[in-house]
């Protein structure tokens, strides 16, 4: 089956419902990384028709956005290309938010700040303009409107096709659309985290945002595959999440048993079950899904052809009630 498209908001732009995420790619936070297996998950993508790349400057200081511009070279029409701004580690403007390999890194959108993010992330992809361009965290030290100035004239001059948020709230989002077209919004959805359900996924659908899923399987743990014999090094996130603690596990396990039997007759496996049901929610337009290998890539692709019936929905929603409660409320 040919991969599911959908559009991003009003900005006439087409990608696949399923998208590549490379914030892994960038070794921060995820106990390091591997360039060659990054670019060979990057190309696995493209070769099985994924066409939405997602990334960030801060992905690994300016990392993951090297290792998506060394992949994509020479096929950059290939790609819708996504890229945000707003994490700035040049500047003691804005809010300090965290640190990174001895950096630390403000959340700052304001106007010249936008504009050189852009310029610096087109040198690293190796391209003229991006797609999408998101701004990645709000600053609350600038004005949204002056942010969404400078937004609409990169738009003006060809360098970015849409505009998109990420990490906001009902009133960020508010105050975006006041000042200008909003073609989507990022936020992490899952089986685990879904208020978005409740905050902007309304206004989404009045207003013809799409939504970008993030955190699709919830940094692999709704895979069914990570049990409680794996070790976390370095500064992988997980290493101290609780979701990722030893009942949690087991609470995750069980809940996968129960798709198991879905999955074997539709010759896939938990994962990509997972990503589908993700795809078949109101209001959820893209999902991405992160990964550091030419397999995961591969894997996470099939995801995008795959249609759930009404009862395979039924089905999982009653799995996820009876199992993955207490995993939710224990984050």
């Amino acid at each position: 089956m040919m991969q599911m498209k959908r559009e991003i908001g009003t900005s006439g732009i087409s990608a696949t419902a399923v998208g590549l995420g490379t914030w892994a790619m960038g070794g921060w936070m995820w106990g390091g990384g591997d360039d060659a297996a990054s670019i060979a998950a990057i190309r696995a993508s493209l070769d099985a028709g994924i066409t939405l790349i997602d990334t960030a400057p801060a992905y690994g200081l300016g990392r993951a956005e090297e290792i998506v511009g060394r992949a994509i070279a020479g096929r950059r029409d290939e790609v819708v290309l996504v890229t945000k701004c707003g994490l700035v580690w040049d500047t003691d403007e804005g809010r300090p938010f965290v640190e990174q390999d001895g950096k630390m890194i403000h959340r700052y959108l304001g106007a010249r700040s936008v504009r050189d993010e852009l310029e610096a992330s087109l040198k690293r992809l190796g391209t003229d303009h991006v797609d999408v361009f998101i701004t990645h965290w709000q600053d609350p030290t600038t004005p949204i409107a002056e942010t969404m100035e400078a937004l609409l004239a990169l738009k003006a001059e060809g360098k970015t096709r849409a505009i998109g948020i990420s990490n906001a709230d009902p009133q960020d989002l508010a105050a975006y659309l006041a000042a200008g077209p909003v073609d989507c919004v990022q936020e992490a959805y899952n089986m685990l985290d879904r208020g978005l359900e409740k905050t902007l996924l309304p206004t989404c659908l009045d207003e013809g945002v799409s939504v970008i899923s993030y955190s699709s399987l919830a940094l692999g743990l709704l895979t069914g595959r990570i049990n409680s014999d794996r070790v976390f090094g370095g500064d992988d996130l997980r290493r101290t999440n609780p979701r990722f603690s030893p009942d949690n596990l087991q609470r995750v396990s069980d809940f996968t048993a129960l798709l198991e039997p879905m999955a074997q007759t539709r010759g896939v496996n938990v994962g990509e079950i997972v990503i589908a049901w993700t795809l078949a929610q109101p209001g959820i337009t893209f999902s991405l899904c992160g990964a550091r290998n030419a397999e995961q890539a591969a894997e996470n692709a099939r995801a995008g052809s795959l249609r759930l019936t009404a009862e395979e929905l039924r089905l999982i929603d009653g799995a996820i009630a009876e199992h993955l409660g207490p995993v939710a409320s224990a984050a």
